[in-house]
């Protein structure tokens, strides 16, 4: 048996941004343009008017102030509202791999590692461009990598799930580096023109580099993960390759794009997700006040200062529960781990901490580390 070590993280973040106040302009005008193009439905009670969205909505329901997107001008184009990229052959790099890779990069930069080094790629993200061959399988052949590679998809909870797997395979001895990669292009399956969640996600690619500790001279142990899952419709995407075989497959149906019914979510899952944690700590001996550090999944504030009050039982320190989500906003299962990166390098060694993310499924996945 061998012990998982995290020795690196990488980030890539699109060069484009947009505000709450452009996202706001540009909803509103859609808003603008379908209630004059459905005047006689909406006076006859036949279609509900839309309403518009305002910045300070968005920032008190959320925290969110902007997000990174791979296309800006698609997105705020109020007659398209969703982004516009370019098709590419199957010869060229797909999109997905191309933004992973320049995190894995980074990420074996920071090990003092190549590509070759690496006998596993996961790439675990909440939506895949295509079916198949696996993006992972892509990643593996532009970093050079060797081994085997595959996709996994646990929507919001790809990180966490993608490391406890690599973790156990490097326990195990049948890999000995693994890079776990979550290229999240959410802009692709948000539905920009529903008020209630036009403002969520954002675009990003994070990459974790896992290896044996006893190969690396520094980094953070692994020393216990933990998923769940639990079946729930409430957070749903029904987009897939199945929908042309229905009568209204090939229709802009809304159930096509992200779908949250985001009360019953808070109700449900930040219970499930603070017992998680509880159990997990209470299992690996771990005293939730040894804590210096919870990196949570950043889909809210609200719901992240929750979490952390019930784990520590306490209202956090400055700095014990860092957030990236207002520069962000919620990048599906990437946000953790842009968490980790950002606000992990201060800590000493054997200071304790806990990854966590949680999502669509319902699923949570939880990683204790310690830094050595």
């Amino acid at each position: 048996m061998f012990t998982p070590a995290i020795t690196g993280t990488g980030v890539f973040t699109p060069a484009e941004v947009i505000t709450n106040d452009e996202l706001v302009a540009s909803f509103n005008a859609y808003v603008d343009l379908f209630n004059a193009e459905h005047a006689a439905q909406i006076a006859a009670g036949e279609v509900a008017a839309l309403d518009h969205s305002s910045s300070e909505f968005i920032l008190k329901a959320s925290g969110i102030e902007q997000r990174h997107v791979m296309d800006k001008a698609g997105v705020l184009d109020p007659h398209r509202m969703y982004p516009r990229l370019a098709q590419r052959s199957d010869d060229e790099p797909g999109i997905m791999a191309e933004m992973a890779l320049d995190a894995c990069r980074k990420a074996l930069a920071q090990a003092g590692r190549r590509g070759d080094e690496v006998d596993l790629v996961i790439c675990a993200a909440s939506n895949m461009e295509r079916a198949y061959p696996a993006i992972a399988i892509e990643i593996q052949k532009l970093l050079g990598a060797g081994g085997f590679a595959f996709d996994m998809n646990v929507a919001c909870s790809s990180a966490t799930f993608g490391i406890q797997a690599a973790a156990d395979m490097i326990r195990a001895g049948s890999v000995r580096r693994a890079l776990v990669v979550n290229p999240e292009i959410t802009s692709g399956h948000l539905e920009w023109r529903d008020r209630d969640c036009h403002f969520i996600f954002g675009d990003v690619a994070t990459a974790t580099l896992i290896e044996r500790r006893e190969d690396a001279a520094h980094g953070f142990e692994i020393r216990s993960t933990r998923c769940a899952t639990e079946f729930s419709n409430n957070i749903r995407n029904n987009n897939g390759f199945l929908r042309r075989t229905r009568p209204d497959g090939m229709a802009d149906r809304r159930d096509m794009q992200f779908m949250q019914e985001g009360r019953k979510v808070f109700k449900e899952v930040l219970p499930m997700v603070a017992a998680h944690i509880h159990a997990h700590l209470d299992e690996t001996g771990v005293d939730p006040q040894s804590l210096r550090r919870l990196w949570l999944h950043q889909a809210n504030k609200t719901m992240n200062d929750f979490i952390g009050r019930k784990v520590l039982g306490r209202d956090p320190e400055p700095g014990e529960q860092p957030n990236i989500l207002q520069d962000y906003a919620n990048t599906s299962s990437a946000g953790s781990i842009i968490a980790f990166d950002a606000y992990s390098g201060d800590l000493a060694p054997g200071d304790l901490g806990l990854i966590c993310s949680f999502g669509a499924g319902y699923s949570v996945g939880s990683v204790v580390v310690e830094r050595f």
